[in-house]
């Protein structure tokens, strides 16, 4: 322990003395943290769209005025007819157009359904559909409001929002990004650690004593798990100052996950690093796991949505397993026995990680 002890020492002293590390460490990610969830936002707003009134009605204004009111379009073309909209799509100002009949306010009042045109910009098919299913909704949420859908006053159909009440994307967003954050913590910046005393020359001094490879990577692991753990509680307190978000279940499960996670990351970035000769070799190794594990994590679009081949590379990707952790606490309020699966799969991740720093670190 007084060997452990001296290693522990010597690596918390040289991550002091370097002035760029510690601002890489805690500058970056926090930054991070407050800027992609902004970015990085899968939620369409502020769609462009073009209206042609055929009706000029109060009922028809008031269609418009509610379309524009829900936030998610804003009006920048009135068009006299349909060939100028869809010339105003070809322009790209507009995104969306809505074509509203001859005699909406009588035929809507009369037989209580009319038919309006939605016609979309289909270069971005995202954009184009969500846009539409959007302004669908809005229309029929405003024929229920003035009466006008025989059958759903009565019947009802009611949808309600689970876990994410107000359908807030950073909600969603923010869990996965802190677990991103720990991945480079764990992976990238331990991928580096090894390599550097290689360069360094200090790495032979280490390699003529007595001490024990296994020792000697432990000294490497502890000092980036602290670290992790401490830009844990600064994420979760920047989530909560930030953004309101507290999780809903034991933040202790979160705590306890990231523990087991930054061992295995740790692990990885030790094994990367010592079979790599140059810091831009560690760095080029890393980026490339970091890349395909966020890719393939769930973190930026649904694992459910990728094709079945990719779906079952994720299997074999431990941030998924810490994301979907992290999601199930923070807006579930899942407890341990739900996650039993989740943190025996990250446990083998860790064994065989640090079995792999092991293996693949020789003293010469």
């Amino acid at each position: 322990m007084r060997t452990l002890r001296y290693l522990l020492e010597k690596e918390f002293k040289q991550i002091k003395r370097d002035r760029f590390l510690p601002r890489i460490i805690f500058l970056v990610p926090l930054m991070q943290l407050i800027i992609l969830p902004f970015a990085a936002n899968f939620e369409m707003r502020n769609i462009n769209l073009g209206v042609i009134d055929n009706d000029h009605s109060v009922l028809s204004a008031q269609l418009v005025e509610k379309v524009v009111a829900s936030g998610y379009f804003r009006l920048t073309n009135v068009s006299d007819s349909y060939d100028q909209g869809i010339t105003s799509i070809e322009s790209n100002e507009s995104d969306l157009l809505l074509e509203i009949p001859v005699n909406f306010e009588q035929q809507l009042g009369r037989e209580g359904a009319v038919e309006v045109l939605i016609a979309a910009n289909a270069v971005n098919g995202t954009k184009g559909g969500m846009g539409s299913s959007y302004l669908s909704q809005i229309i029929q949420d405003f024929n229920q409001e003035k009466g006008f859908t025989s059958g759903l006053r009565s019947g009802g159909i009611r949808s309600t929002s689970l876990f994410n009440p107000h359908l807030n994307y950073k909600n969603y967003m923010v869990p996965g990004i802190m677990v991103f954050l720990l991945t480079i913590i764990g992976g990238f910046l331990s991928a580096l650690n090894i390599v550097s005393e290689k360069e360094k020359g200090t790495i032979e001094q280490i390699n003529v004593t007595p001490v024990p490879k296994t020792l000697f990577l432990l000294s490497k692991l502890i000092p980036f798990w602290v670290i992790g753990f401490i830009l844990l509680t600064i994420g979760v307190i920047v989530a909560w100052i930030v953004y309101g978000l507290l999780p809903v279940g034991n933040i202790g499960i979160i705590y306890l996950f990231a523990a087991v996670y930054l061992i295995a990351f740790t692990g990885l970035g030790l094994a990367i690093s010592s079979i790599s000769s140059t810091q831009q070799q560690a760095m080029f190794t890393a980026f490339f796991f970091l890349i395909i594990f966020a890719l393939l994590s769930g973190l930026f679009t649904p694992i459910s949505s990728m094709p079945h081949w990719a779906q079952q590379i994720t299997l074999f990707n431990p941030v998924r397993y810490f994301v979907e952790v992290m999601r199930m606490v923070y807006l579930k309020g899942s407890q341990f026995a739900d996650l039993t699966g989740h943190f025996v799969v990250v446990c083998l991740f860790a064994l065989f990680f640090n079995v792999l720093a092991v293996a693949s670190y020789r003293k010469k």
